[in-house]
């Protein structure tokens, strides 16, 4: 089982970025998938969840400006962030665990003005 975060980069606040997870050694299609994010100097942070048929939860202090995705034939999901804030800066990762013990590479994205 690999899981493989990608699209961080540098954004000013305000900004928009769109993550991808890539799978591979399962199929994603009947699991429920999950993003973290890791502060500096903080505890991994559920971010979302998403159904096998799309339906989403998100951390309050992400709702309305982050959006998950998937595609299961493409064994791929997305994390699309809007509205970027300076304390969404961390690692984020994705999962097929809700503690998130399953979580392969993360990205790194930084808001920062």
């Amino acid at each position: 089982v690999q899981l493989q975060a990608s699209g961080g980069g540098l954004v000013q606040p305000g900004g928009s970025l769109r993550l991808s997870c890539a799978a591979s050694g399962f199929s994603l299609s009947r699991e429920w998938m999950y993003w973290f994010r890791q502060a500096p100097g903080k505890a991994l942070e559920w971010i979302g969840s998403i159904t096998p048929t799309s339906y989403t939860y998100y951390l309050d202090s992400v709702k309305g400006r982050f959006t998950m995705s998937r595609d299961n034939a493409k064994n791929t999901m997305w994390l699309q962030m809007s509205s970027l804030e300076y304390e969404d800066t961390a690692i984020y990762y994705c999962a097929k665990d809700r503690a998130g013990a399953s979580r392969g590479s993360g990205t790194l994205v930084t808001v920062s003005s």
